[in-house]
């Protein structure tokens, strides 16, 4: 054996135990783990319930409109707006026996009369109407419609409402009477003009 074969045959020896390195090497390689992808789901937004809204108020208006109907109007509103959201008054409408600045209050009740027409006394009392024709109910009024009753000013308004919050509600007109400072002349002052409801 010459020694060109010899070393032919290292040469080739060393080559075949370098690629079986190799090829062990790529085999024994450990595999590329494959990230996770992970994903947190996002919360639901909470649907909160609906609550009525401050800002408005509930009024019945029925008599001389074109939509009898309790309508929900935004607070600050007066006769005239309610009656606009009934659809207007009627051709027979008597708007000059109504207050149409009057500021509403909520589950207040706008009577608007026909011409001619005789509205029936407030329950509880034998009297008529008053010029205006739109009764104060004196177990809803706020303060300011109180003080718009003749001899009834602030302190009486505020006495008034103290009297109807610590014994309840009035069942008759007579029995604003019993409030302090409230006798038969003031009495007899706002007897048509007040009501204790429909």
């Amino acid at each position: 054996m010459t020694r060109l074969q010899i070393s032919r045959g290292v040469f080739l020896t060393i080559v075949g135990a370098i690629v079986l390195f190799i090829i062990y090497s790529i085999l024994k390689r450990p595999e590329a783990s494959i990230p996770v992808l992970t994903t947190t789901p996002r919360p639901l937004p909470t649907m909160l319930p609906a609550t009525p809204s401050p800002s408005m108020l509930s009024v019945y208006v029925i008599g001389a409109v074109n939509r009898p109907d309790v309508y929900d109007l935004p607070l600050g509103s007066n006769v005239k707006d309610a009656i606009a959201a009934a659809g207007g008054a009627t051709a027979d409408a008597d708007l000059d026996r109504i207050n149409l600045a009057l500021r509403l209050t909520d589950q207040m009740q706008v009577r608007v009369p026909r011409k001619g027409e005789v509205v029936p006394p407030p329950s509880g009392g034998d009297s008529t109407p008053g010029s205006n024709g739109t009764l104060i109910n004196i177990n809803t009024a706020t303060l300011e419609q109180l003080d718009t009753l003749p001899g009834i000013g602030l302190s009486y308004a505020q006495a008034i409402i103290d009297y109807r919050t610590q014994t309840g509600p009035f069942k008759t007109i007579e029995e604003i009477k019993n409030v302090k400072h409230i006798g038969d002349s003031v009495f007899a002052k706002i007897k048509d003009r007040i009501t204790i409801g429909p």
